[in-house]
């Protein structure tokens, strides 16, 4: 099993210099960062310590996602948070449990044993609503639908349809925001039966750089997208 560690940056240098000597590249069998256009020497700083780098050509974290598949050589991907959020020393422990046959692993920041110190108030009851909401919808068992560290095999992106324009485009015009892939594919791997599972893992803060969460945007613009697959049959 391949694994390729994907890491999406804006303007992370700060997070980048303190976090990505902790990885150790023997953990990983690519390491491929995509930048969505930085101009604070994240890109240079990624080149300069022999780091694979894509440059993406559309706005916007799925995009990010999407212009990477073609440049992806593992089975399974782990997206990799390097502003501080996710911490390095789980990817080993990640790789391991998607070793035992699982199609999903998230790194949960609710699971027994672990915390958020990033969350406030409104991210926190958030995550649960969401979380709580595809769970009874779905008939999952998460206990963080909606986090970023987590792995996932690269064929099923595409077999959930999560390389397509039309999973979220309507979303993202109405509420005019671009958005994440993560609750479409906790949510699409649960239609599908696909076999998930999580490891408790610590979110530190973040490190540096500026908050890009849009709070009532992307909540709104998540569950509608949310409520619409529980109608759509896929």
């Amino acid at each position: 099993m391949k694994i390729t560690l994907l890491v999406p940056t804006l303007n992370e240098i700060n997070g980048m210099r303190a976090i990505m000597p902790q990885i150790e590249k023997r953990w990983v069998d690519q390491i491929l960062v995509v930048d969505g256009g930085s101009s604070d020497g994240t890109i240079e700083y990624a080149r300069e310590n022999g780091y694979q780098v894509l440059i993406q050509k559309k706005e916007g974290l799925r995009n990010a996602y999407i212009e990477a598949l073609d440049y992806i050589e593992g089975d399974v991907v782990i997206t990799f948070s390097p502003d501080g959020n996710s911490m390095p020393n789980l990817i080993p422990a990640l790789a391991e449990k998607m070793k035992e046959g699982c199609d999903m692993v998230i790194v949960s920041r609710y699971a027994k044993g672990a915390r958020s110190y990033d969350d406030d108030a409104i991210t926190a009851f958030g995550n649960w609503a969401f979380t709580n909401l595809i769970n009874f919808l779905f008939k999952a068992k998460y206990t963080d639908a909606m986090v970023m560290f987590r792995a996932w095999k690269t064929e099923a992106f595409k077999t959930l349809g999560l390389d397509k324009e039309e999973s979220y485009i309507t979303e993202e015009n109405i509420f005019h925001t671009k958005i994440g892939v993560e609750p479409l594919l906790s949510v699409r791997a649960a239609k599908k039966k696909l076999r998930c599972a999580d490891i408790p893992g610590n979110e530190p803060r973040r490190i540096g750089g500026q908050r890009k969460l849009q709070i009532l945007r992307w909540g709104a613009a998540y569950l509608a997208q949310v409520i619409k697959e529980a109608f759509w049959r896929s």
